[in-house]
C-alpha cells in the first residue's frame, strides 16, 4: 500500500488587532461551524505579505493603507480537505493592527462563505465553547497585546 504526502497549499493569515487588544475572526458553517482568522491561499508568484493584505480587501473591504502589518507571528501545518481534496496547508500568520472603522464588507469582492465577523476579547477567546482556529490563538494574542511579540514564529496547534 502507497501512503503519498498531500500536495502542499500555502496559506497567509492576518491576526487582526485593534486599538483595544481584540482579535478579529471570521465565522464559517462548515465543518459544524468554527471561527477563524482572516486569509487564503498564496496565488502563484505571490509573496506572503502581498497574499495577507489581499485576502483582507478580498474577504473584509480593508484598503492596504489602513492595515499596519507587521511581523509573522506564527505558523500552523494541518491536513484538511479543500474543495473536495486533501491538501497540507502551510499557514503563516502576521500581526496585522487596524481599526474598526477600516472594515467594510461592501467592499469585499470575495467573502467566501463568511457568516459573520466579531471582535473578541482574549477572555472571551479562553471562556468561549466555539469551535476557534487556531486553538492556541488565544496565548499568542494575549503575548502580542502585552507587548510579548515572539522573536521567532511559533508554531500552533
Amino acid at each position: 500500500m502507497t501512503t503519498s504526502t498531500p500536495p502542499l497549499r500555502e496559506a497567509a493569515r492576518g491576526i487582526l488587532l485593534d486599538a483595544d487588544g481584540r482579535v478579529l475572526l471570521l465565522r464559517y458553517d462548515e465543518n459544524g461551524g468554527f471561527w477563524a482568522t482572516p486569509g487564503g491561499s498564496l496565488k502563484p508568484g505571490e509573496d506572503d505579505t502581498t497574499a495577507t493584505l489581499r485576502e483582507l480587501r478580498e474577504e473584509l473591504g480593508i484598503d492596504e493603507q489602513a492595515v499596519d502589518l507587521g511581523v509573522q507571528l506564527a505558523e500552523r501545518s494541518k491536513d484538511h480537505m479543500v474543495g473536495g481534496r486533501p491538501v497540507r496547508q502551510v499557514e503563516k500568520y502576521f500581526l496585522a493592527r487596524v481599526g474598526a472603522a477600516a472594515i467594510d464588507p461592501a467592499r469585499a469582492t470575495q467573502p467566501d462563505n463568511i457568516r459573520e465577523t466579531r471582535w473578541w476579547t482574549v477572555t472571551y477567546l479562553r471562556r468561549t465553547n466555539e469551535t476557534v482556529y487556531p486553538v492556541s490563538l488565544a496565548e499568542l494574542v494575549d503575548r502580542v497585546r502585552t507587548g510579548r511579540i515572539p522573536e521567532h514564529p511559533v508554531a500552533l496547534d
